[in-house]
Protein backbone atom coordinates (compact mmCIF):
# COMPACT_ATOMS: atom_id res chain seq x y z
CA UNK A 1 0.00 0.00 0.00
CA UNK A 2 1.21 3.34 -1.26
CA UNK A 3 0.67 6.34 0.90
CA UNK A 4 -0.22 9.76 -0.57
CA UNK A 5 2.80 12.52 -0.21
CA UNK A 6 1.32 15.74 1.60
CA UNK A 7 0.64 18.83 -1.25
CA UNK A 8 0.60 22.11 -0.33
CA UNK A 9 -1.37 24.95 -2.39
CA UNK A 10 0.31 27.91 -0.17
CA UNK A 11 3.48 28.60 2.07
CA UNK A 12 0.91 29.20 4.41
CA UNK A 13 -0.79 25.73 4.64
CA UNK A 14 3.37 24.54 4.85
CA UNK A 15 4.40 27.30 7.67
CA UNK A 16 0.57 25.71 9.35
CA UNK A 17 1.73 22.26 9.14
CA UNK A 18 2.45 19.93 12.35
CA UNK A 19 2.70 16.57 12.37
CA UNK A 20 3.69 16.13 15.60
CA UNK A 21 6.55 14.93 15.44
CA UNK A 22 10.43 17.30 15.26
CA UNK A 23 11.30 15.99 11.78
CA UNK A 24 12.69 19.30 9.53
CA UNK A 25 10.71 19.58 5.99
CA UNK A 26 11.27 21.21 2.61
CA UNK A 27 8.55 22.89 0.88
CA UNK A 28 9.49 21.02 -2.87
CA UNK A 29 7.65 21.82 -5.97
CA UNK A 30 4.34 21.75 -3.42
CA UNK A 31 4.99 18.82 -1.70
CA UNK A 32 6.56 18.30 1.55
CA UNK A 33 9.97 16.44 1.49
CA UNK A 34 11.35 15.12 5.21
CA UNK A 35 15.16 16.55 5.74
CA UNK A 36 17.63 13.66 6.85
CA UNK A 37 18.35 13.93 9.99
CA UNK A 38 21.22 16.26 11.34
CA UNK A 39 23.90 14.99 12.57
CA UNK A 40 24.97 15.81 16.30
CA UNK A 41 27.81 17.84 15.12
CA UNK A 42 25.49 20.27 13.32
CA UNK A 43 23.74 22.17 16.45
CA UNK A 44 27.39 21.80 18.15
CA UNK A 45 28.82 23.45 15.39
CA UNK A 46 26.45 26.60 15.10
CA UNK A 47 26.30 27.06 19.03
CA UNK A 48 29.90 27.24 18.71
CA UNK A 49 29.61 29.86 16.12
CA UNK A 50 26.63 31.90 18.39
CA UNK A 51 29.81 32.13 21.05
CA UNK A 52 32.11 32.98 19.05
CA UNK A 53 30.07 35.69 17.41
CA UNK A 54 28.20 36.86 20.12
CA UNK A 55 31.69 37.62 21.75
CA UNK A 56 32.07 40.57 19.06
CA UNK A 57 29.10 42.20 20.42
CA UNK A 58 26.21 40.65 17.89
CA UNK A 59 22.71 41.30 20.08
CA UNK A 60 21.31 38.05 21.02
CA UNK A 61 18.23 38.71 18.89
CA UNK A 62 20.37 38.18 15.94
CA UNK A 63 20.72 34.66 15.75
CA UNK A 64 18.43 31.92 14.84
CA UNK A 65 18.72 28.35 14.63
CA UNK A 66 15.37 27.08 13.03
CA UNK A 67 14.30 29.82 11.02
CA UNK A 68 13.51 29.32 7.80
CA UNK A 69 14.42 31.56 4.25
CA UNK A 70 11.95 31.83 1.02
CA UNK A 71 14.30 31.61 -1.89
CA UNK A 72 13.51 32.08 -5.47
CA UNK A 73 13.87 27.97 -6.91
CA UNK A 74 12.39 26.29 -9.20
CA UNK A 75 11.81 23.33 -6.92
CA UNK A 76 12.61 24.57 -3.18
CA UNK A 77 10.49 26.89 -1.54
CA UNK A 78 12.00 27.77 1.79
CA UNK A 79 15.64 26.64 3.43
CA UNK A 80 16.73 26.19 6.90
CA UNK A 81 19.80 26.71 7.43
CA UNK A 82 21.63 25.73 10.28
CA UNK A 83 22.56 28.84 11.41
CA UNK A 84 21.14 32.72 10.68
CA UNK A 85 22.63 35.77 12.17
CA UNK A 86 20.36 38.86 11.75
CA UNK A 87 20.45 42.17 10.53
CA UNK A 88 18.73 44.92 12.51
CA UNK A 89 15.86 44.49 10.20
CA UNK A 90 15.88 41.09 9.51
CA UNK A 91 15.76 40.48 12.66
CA UNK A 92 12.67 42.98 13.66
CA UNK A 93 10.58 41.37 10.74
CA UNK A 94 11.39 37.49 12.22
CA UNK A 95 10.29 38.79 15.37
CA UNK A 96 7.27 41.00 14.75
CA UNK A 97 5.79 37.89 14.01
CA UNK A 98 6.78 36.43 10.41
CA UNK A 99 7.24 32.11 10.57
CA UNK A 100 9.20 32.71 7.22
CA UNK A 101 11.71 35.29 6.15
CA UNK A 102 10.07 36.51 2.92
CA UNK A 103 11.86 37.32 -0.07
CA UNK A 104 10.36 40.97 0.64
CA UNK A 105 12.03 41.16 3.83
CA UNK A 106 15.88 42.13 4.57
CA UNK A 107 18.16 39.82 3.96
CA UNK A 108 20.33 38.50 7.08
CA UNK A 109 23.85 39.32 7.27
CA UNK A 110 24.95 35.75 7.19
CA UNK A 111 23.81 32.31 6.61
CA UNK A 112 25.62 29.11 7.82
CA UNK A 113 25.35 25.59 6.40
CA UNK A 114 27.08 22.31 7.76
CA UNK A 115 27.11 20.32 5.22
CA UNK A 116 25.55 17.13 5.05
CA UNK A 117 27.56 13.88 3.63
CA UNK A 118 27.81 12.97 0.18
CA UNK A 119 29.81 12.38 -2.69
CA UNK A 120 29.44 14.64 -5.95
CA UNK A 121 26.75 14.48 -7.71
CA UNK A 122 24.84 12.99 -4.99
CA UNK A 123 21.25 14.60 -3.87
CA UNK A 124 23.30 15.74 -0.88
CA UNK A 125 25.96 17.33 -2.20
CA UNK A 126 24.04 19.12 -5.17
CA UNK A 127 21.42 20.21 -2.61
CA UNK A 128 24.55 21.91 -0.20
CA UNK A 129 26.95 22.86 -3.17
CA UNK A 130 25.21 23.69 -6.10
CA UNK A 131 21.76 24.54 -5.45
CA UNK A 132 21.87 26.41 -2.01
CA UNK A 133 24.64 28.62 -2.85
CA UNK A 134 22.21 29.97 -6.28
CA UNK A 135 19.16 30.59 -3.63
CA UNK A 136 21.21 32.31 -1.25
CA UNK A 137 22.61 34.51 -3.55
CA UNK A 138 19.44 35.11 -5.21
CA UNK A 139 18.15 35.83 -1.87
CA UNK A 140 21.03 39.33 -1.80
CA UNK A 141 22.65 37.11 1.60
CA UNK A 142 26.00 38.73 1.57
CA UNK A 143 27.91 35.78 2.85
CA UNK A 144 27.56 32.29 3.30
CA UNK A 145 29.27 29.75 5.15
CA UNK A 146 29.30 25.55 4.14
CA UNK A 147 30.95 24.14 6.94
CA UNK A 148 31.98 20.25 6.10
CA UNK A 149 33.45 18.32 8.56
CA UNK A 150 33.40 15.14 6.50
CA UNK A 151 35.94 17.11 4.21
CA UNK A 152 37.90 19.15 6.73
CA UNK A 153 36.68 22.65 5.13
CA UNK A 154 35.24 25.81 5.70
CA UNK A 155 34.00 27.66 2.58
CA UNK A 156 33.25 31.37 3.24
CA UNK A 157 31.48 32.41 0.43
CA UNK A 158 31.21 36.46 -0.28
CA UNK A 159 28.54 37.96 -2.36
CA UNK A 160 30.15 40.05 -5.38
CA UNK A 161 27.87 41.17 -7.92
CA UNK A 162 25.31 38.60 -7.58
CA UNK A 163 27.06 35.51 -7.50
CA UNK A 164 29.25 33.92 -4.49
CA UNK A 165 32.99 33.96 -5.08
CA UNK A 166 34.31 31.30 -2.60
CA UNK A 167 37.85 30.59 -0.19
CA UNK A 168 38.24 27.73 1.89
CA UNK A 169 39.69 27.24 4.72
CA UNK A 170 41.58 24.37 6.57
CA UNK A 171 43.47 23.46 9.43
CA UNK A 172 44.89 25.99 11.10
CA UNK A 173 43.82 28.71 8.64
CA UNK A 174 42.52 31.42 10.20
CA UNK A 175 38.69 32.51 8.88
CA UNK A 176 38.47 35.66 6.99
CA UNK A 177 34.66 36.70 7.13
CA UNK A 178 34.30 40.15 5.20
CA UNK A 179 31.45 40.31 7.44
CA UNK A 180 32.92 39.90 10.56
CA UNK A 181 36.39 40.98 10.13
CA UNK A 182 37.39 40.48 14.13
CA UNK A 183 36.73 36.89 14.05
CA UNK A 184 39.32 35.07 15.58
CA UNK A 185 38.87 31.33 14.66
CA UNK A 186 40.32 28.55 12.87
CA UNK A 187 38.66 26.38 10.20
CA UNK A 188 39.63 23.43 12.74
CA UNK A 189 38.37 25.36 15.60
CA UNK A 190 34.90 25.46 13.82
CA UNK A 191 34.98 22.29 12.88
CA UNK A 192 35.92 20.78 16.46
CA UNK A 193 33.75 23.19 17.41
CA UNK A 194 35.95 23.45 20.58
CA UNK A 195 36.07 20.49 21.28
Amino acid sequence: MTQAKLRFKTIEEYLDYDDGTDTRYELVNGELVALPAEHPINSTIATALVIALAALGIPPYCFAIGHQIEVDSTEVTARQPDLIVHTEESARAVLSGERLLRRSLPAPRLVVEVVSPGKAGSANYNRDYVEKPKEYAARGIPEFWQIDPARAIVMVLVLKNGSYQSQPFQGSDPILSSTFPELQLTAEQILRAGL
